[in-house]
C-alpha cells in the first residue's frame, strides 16, 4: 500500500513538473510566433502589447481609459503612453464622452478594425490547432482547467 502512494506521489510530481514546463513553453511559444506573425504583416509598426490593446478596445465596444487599464492591470499612465504611439500610428481614436467630459472613450480607426480583425483569426487558428481532434469531452476537461487557471491567477493578482 506504502509503494502504490508512494508510486502515486511520484507519478503526480512528474505530471505537475511535466504541466509547469508545457505550460511555460506554449506561453512563450505563442508570444514568439505572434511577433513573428506581426513582423510578417503590414502590421509591422506594432509590438505584442500595443496589438494586445488593440484587441482589449474591440471593434464596438469603445471602453473607456480606466476599463483598459485595469483589464491590464496598468496605470493609467502607462497605458497613455501605449495610447498615444496607437493614435499616431493610426490604430486608435480617443473620443471624450458626451454625458461626462472628463471620461476618454476609445475606438479603433479602420487600420485598428483590420488589425483587430487579424488578429482574431489568428486566434481562432491557434484554438482551432489546440483543439484539434478533442471530443466534447476533452473540450470541456480543457475549459474546466483553464477556468481554474484563470481564477487562481485573478485571485493571486487581487491579493497584491
Amino acid at each position: 500500500m506504502i509503494d502504490e502512494k508512494s508510486a502515486a506521489e511520484a507519478a503526480r510530481k512528474q505530471d505537475e513538473k511535466y504541466i509547469n514546463n508545457a505550460l511555460v513553453d506554449v506561453y512563450e511559444n505563442i508570444m514568439r510566433y505572434e511577433e513573428l506573425q506581426i513582423r510578417g504583416s503590414r502590421f509591422r509598426d506594432i509590438n505584442a502589447r500595443e496589438l494586445h490593446i488593440v484587441h482589449a478596445i474591440g471593434l464596438h465596444d469603445h471602453k473607456t481609459t480606466t476599463q483598459v487599464a485595469q483589464e491590464f492591470r496598468m496605470s493609467k499612465g502607462t497605458l497613455t503612453a501605449h495610447l498615444n504611439n496607437l493614435e499616431r500610428k493610426g490604430y486608435v481614436e480617443r473620443h471624450r464622452n458626451a454625458e461626462d467630459r472628463r471620461i476618454i472613450n476609445l475606438g479603433l480607426t479602420r487600420k485598428g478594425r483590420l488589425l483587430y480583425r487579424a488578429h482574431d483569426a489568428f486566434h481562432r487558428r491557434l484554438v482551432k490547432g489546440f483543439l484539434a481532434g478533442m471530443d466534447d469531452d476533452d473540450r470541456q476537461l480543457i475549459k474546466q482547467a483553464l477556468m481554474n487557471l484563470e481564477t487562481f491567477l485573478d485571485e493571486a493578482q487581487t491579493k497584491k
